[in-house]
C-alpha cells in the first residue's frame, strides 16, 4: 500500500484497537494523551469522584487524602485519614475510606469528622481494608487482603482465616463474609444496576465476576479476565477497567479492548471524574495522571 493510499485509510476509517484484543473503535477522545496533572507524592491510591466531579486520592504512606477540584487545584482535605488506601463516596456524600492503619472501615464527612464503621469480623481486627463499592441500596463491599505495613503496632501477620471479601448492609448493622474462594482479592467494583460485581484476585493473576443476590450475597462465580488489578473502575458501556502496568479496559464480554499506557512504575487505580465525568483519573506510583474518554463514568 503507498503512503498516499494508507494516509487516506486513515482518513476514513477511524482507529481501531487489536493488538492483544479485539477490533473496536477507541474509546479514548480523538487525540487525547495521558497528562501527568501533579506528582511529588509517595504513593498514589484510591481515586473516588464526588458528586461534583471533584477527584479524591489518597497518598498512603503520607496519611492524607487529597482533591483535585474540577477547576484543576489541588488541596489537602483530610491530614490523618487513618492511612487511608482505596475511597469511595456514598449516598449522602460522605467519603467511605479503608483505613487500615488500625484496619478499620471509615465514613468521612465533607468537613472531615470521622465515622468507624467497622473494626472488626467475628471479634477478630481485619487483615487490612483495602479497596471498596457501595451498592444502589447504600451496602459496602470491600475487600480485606493483607499486606503488612511497617506502621503497625499490632501483630502483623494474618488477623481472618484467609484473605476474603466482606458486605456491610445499607444500615450499617450486619457485616457478612460473602467470597473467601480468592487468593488475595483487591480491586472491586459493581454494575450500577447492582447485579454484578466484578472482583480482582492480584495474586492469582485473575479477575472474576460475581452475581449480587437480592441479599447481598455472591453466587454463580465466573472468570472475567485473566489478569488481576490493584483497583478497577467501569464506565457507563459496561467496560471494566484494569490496572498494574497502565489501564487495561475489557468490554462486559471479557474481551481486551484497550491498553492505555501510563508513564509511572505502577498504576494503582482509576476513577471517572469532571464535570461531565468523561475525565478518567489515574493514581500512579507518585502522581496523579488523566485523560479524556468517548466514554463516562457511572456513579
Amino acid at each position: 500500500m503507498s503512503k498516499i493510499v494508507f494516509s487516506l485509510t486513515l482518513l476514513l476509517f477511524p482507529a481501531i484497537f487489536v493488538s492483544g484484543g479485539v477490533k473496536t473503535k477507541s474509546i479514548v477522545a480523538p487525540g487525547a494523551r495521558v497528562e501527568k496533572l501533579v506528582g511529588g507524592f509517595s504513593f498514589t491510591e484510591g481515586p473516588a469522584v464526588d458528586p461534583h466531579g471533584n477527584v479524591f486520592f489518597t497518598d498512603q504512606p503520607n496519611n492524607k487524602i487529597l482533591k483535585w477540584s474540577v477547576d484543576g487545584k489541588l488541596s489537602t482535605f483530610h491530614e490523618n485519614p487513618g492511612r487511608a488506601n482505596g475511597l469511595y463516596f456514598d449516598h449522602h456524600g460522605n467519603l467511605l475510606a479503608c483505613a487500615d492503619q488500625d484496619n478499620e472501615l471509615w465514613s468521612i464527612t465533607p468537613d472531615g469528622n470521622h465515622t468507624v464503621l467497622v473494626t472488626g469480623y467475628d471479634h477478630q481486627k481485619l487483615n487490612g481494608p483495602n479497596d471498596l463499592w457501595v451498592d444502589p441500596r447504600g451496602g459496602i463491599y470491600f475487600t480485606d487482603p493483607l499486606y503488612k505495613r511497617p506502621y503497625w503496632t499490632r501483630n502483623p501477620d494474618m488477623q481472618q482465616d484467609g484473605e476474603h471479601v466482606y458486605y456491610l448492609s445499607p444500615d450499617r448493622k450486619k457485616l457478612v463474609l460473602v467470597a473467601t474462594d480468592l487468593q488475595k482479592p483487591n480491586g472491586i467494583i459493581g454494575t450500577p444496576d447492582g447485579k454484578l460485581l466484578y472482583v480482582a484476585d492480584i495474586q492469582a493473576g485473575k479477575t472474576y465476576v460475581y452475581q449480587i443476590n437480592p441479599d447481598g450475597s455472591l453466587s454463580g462465580k465466573k472468570l472475567f479476565a485473566e489478569m488481576g488489578s490493584d483497583g478497577m473502575t467501569i464506565d457507563n458501556k459496561g467496560n471494566i477497567y484494569l490496572t498494574g502496568k497502565g489501564v487495561t479496559v475489557f468490554n462486559p464480554k471479557g474481551e481486551k479492548i484497550e491498553q492505555i499506557p501510563v508513564d509511572a512504575r505502577w498504576t494503582a487505580n482509576v476513577c471517572f471524574g469532571g464535570k461531565d465525568r468523561k475525565t478518567l483519573f489515574i493514581t500512579a506510583s507518585e502522581a496523579l495522571f488523566s485523560i479524556r474518554m468517548k466514554v463516562k463514568g457511572v456513579q
